[in-house]
């Protein structure tokens, strides 16, 4: 089962990173100014992961696949790794989709 990891940035802001049962990030937030902010982004990829057409396949200038995943509104919410290939980069939207749903919240600035 996957869980989110919430940390604290040096800089003071939140962030959250998607992690799959094997323990390799899957998908990285942006960072929050606020943990209820950085909740409000775990709440929202658990609900938008569902849903294929919010995931933006793209390619990097340098030519490796990722992704984005984007909240109703259109504003980027995680985005992934850089992938050797498409079909990997595949892959890790769909373990996106299987692990964020149900995933756990580790906080990790208690």
């Amino acid at each position: 089962m996957g869980k989110f990891v919430v940390t604290k940035r040096t800089n003071g802001e939140f962030q959250f990173n998607l992690k799959a049962g094997n323990g390799q990030t899957i998908l990285s937030s942006e960072g929050y100014t606020t943990k209820i902010s950085c909740e409000n982004g775990i709440a929202s990829v658990k609900t938008n992961s569902k849903d294929d057409s919010k995931f933006d396949r793209k390619i990097s200038s340098n030519g490796k696949p990722y992704f984005n995943l984007k909240a109703t509104n259109g504003q980027v919410i995680g985005t992934s790794e850089m992938y050797e290939s498409e079909a990997s980069r595949d892959n890790g939207i769909a373990s996106v989709k299987t692990n964020a749903p149900d995933a756990t919240i580790d906080d990790q600035t208690i």
